[in-house]
This record gives structure tokens, C-alpha cells and sequence, in this order.
């Protein structure tokens, strides 16, 4: 930095490293997820502000690579390509390889559907699922994606921020689509279940994702004082209360977060 330029100034000049058409194309990327699964070019345009010409070549050159697939009606959907690299990341994810063994005990121990997660902005990314075939939910893999402030892991994971952080984390979330028959309706609402939630160290889900499921959540931690991540067990309503979820279900997922933190902070 030179002596006449304020750190300001500095961190206001554009990157000369940046290549304007690479950042384009993963702008489109990132534009679908669990919800948005195919778009429209004009779509696109109008959700990135790219002009329809650059738009046009830029799905193109991602086409071409297969990171994009053009469906017969002119949708547009994520190719083969990108799941590809979305499988070698969690691969080769430190924290997945080291969650596997004590995740698949878990499981087998307790026969129910354990889950690793973390928060990505305002929604809870999974990164290891064991399932139990007989949890009736939506078609959660690894790689999706859920609102946080209504799952296990999303409000845990939530739970460490402050309340500036977590107005902005959540600035654009819209309450008024609860899925839940017990989902929070407001911010001010959630808040207060972050609160105890931090208090005591776990969470649980109550039917706030879908009717008929539960959940118990706890932290596991790395060399920072916030949590790396959450695990946490799904089950079914009619085979569970929540007695059972903050008693003996909590206590193994407990030990099992406890051994994943352990070999966190060894590695």
C-alpha cells in the first residue's frame, strides 16, 4: 500500500487477477440450488444482470464444458460436470473423512438417520447422510440444501451468532412460509429459541421442517471457539417424543460429536 492511499482506497480497487468472464460464469452457477433447479435464459439475465449476448455465450462455453445442460423446452439445468465436482470437494472435505467412522456407529448403534451439516449464508449444506429407509422426509442427499432456521443443525449452527449477525444472515428469509406446523413466524420469535438453544447446548426439531419429523442436534467444534459443523439424528414423530430426543438420543449423538471434535483439533 502506498503512503498516500487510505486502506479504504486500497480495498476499493478492482482485482487485476479477476477474469470478468470466468466471475460471469460462476455468477450463473451459482444461481441454482435446491430450489432453483432449472432456469430460463432470460431468466438468468434478468437474476444476474448480465446483458442477453454475454449471457447467451457464457451458457454456451459452460454447455460445452458440461457444467450447464440445455433441456428440450430451453431450460437450463446444472450438468454432469458440476456434480462431479461437488462429489470430489465433500471427498475430499478433512471433516467428512474424519466424521465418516463415528457417524456410520452412530447409525448402526441407534438405527435412525444421522446427518452432518454445516451453515452455508442462511441454509444448512449436508455433507455426510446415513439414512434409515424407513424416515419418511423429502429427498435430502448429500449436497442438499435446507433453511437453517428451521432445522436442527441450521438453528444450532445459528445459535453462536449475535443478533446483528443473524438479522443479517436471515435478511432476506421469509417467515411467512413456514413448512412446519411448529416453525418459528418471525425473526424475534427464532431468536428466542437461539437463546436457549445456546444456553443449553443442543437443539431440537420439532416438526418445524415437515409434520411427522424430529430431530436433535449438537455442535461439533475445531480449534475455534464456534462450531465447524452440527450432526444431528432425524427420526420420525410416531417413534419418538422429544423426551427421548433430549435424553438418550442427545447423550450418543453427545459422544459421537464429542469424537468427531477430538479428531478435528489432532488433525
Amino acid at each position: 500500500m502506498t503512503p498516500d492511499m487510505t486502506e479504504q482506497q486500497q480495498l476499493a480497487k478492482p482485482n487485476r487477477y479477476r477474469i470478468e468472464a470466468l466471475a460471469k460464469g460462476l455468477d450463473v452457477l451459482r444461481l441454482f440450488d435446491e430450489t432453483i433447479t432449472t432456469l430460463k435464459l432470460r431468466e438468468i439475465c434478468d437474476r444476474t444482470g448480465i446483458p442477453m449476448p454475454t449471457a447467451f455465450r457464457v451458457v454456451a462455453t459452460l454447455e460445452e464444458g458440461g457444467f450447464l445442460e440445455r433441456l428440450p423446452d430451453g431450460g437450463i439445468r446444472p450438468g454432469v460436470a458440476v456434480l462431479t465436482l461437488g462429489s470430489a470437494a465433500l471427498r475430499g472435505s478433512s471433516l467428512v473423512q474424519l466424521s465418516e467412522q463415528p457417524l456410520r456407529q452412530l447409525a448402526e448403534a441407534i438405527g435412525e438417520t444421522v446427518n452432518l451439516g454445516v451453515l452455508v449464508g442462511d441454509r444448512v449444506l449436508y455433507l455426510a447422510r446415513l439414512r434409515n429407509s424407513d424416515l419418511v422426509t423429502a429427498n435430502i442427499q448429500v449436497g442438499s440444501t435446507l433453511p437453517a432456521a428451521y432445522t436442527s443443525m441450521g438453528k444450532l449452527l445459528l445459535a453462536w451468532q449475535d443478533d446483528d449477525e443473524l438479522r443479517h444472515t436471515l435478511a432476506d428469509h421469509d417467515f411467512s412460509r413456514s413448512p412446519g406446523p411448529n416453525a418459528a413466524h418471525s425473526i424475534e420469535e427464532l431468536a428466542e429459541r437461539l437463546r436457549q438453544i445456546r444456553r443449553q447446548g443442543y437443539a431440537v426439531q420439532d416438526e418445524e421442517v415437515a409434520a411427522g419429523l424430529r430431530s436433535v442436534s449438537v455442535p461439533v467444534f475445531g480449534h475455534d471457539t464456534r462450531p465447524a459443523a452440527a450432526i444431528n439424528i432425524a427420526v420420525a414423530s410416531s417413534r419418538h417424543d422429544v423426551a427421548s430426543l433430549r435424553g438418550p438420543l442427545r447423550e450418543r449423538l453427545q459422544t459421537t460429536a464429542d469424537d468427531i471434535s477430538r479428531r478435528l483439533r489432532a488433525s
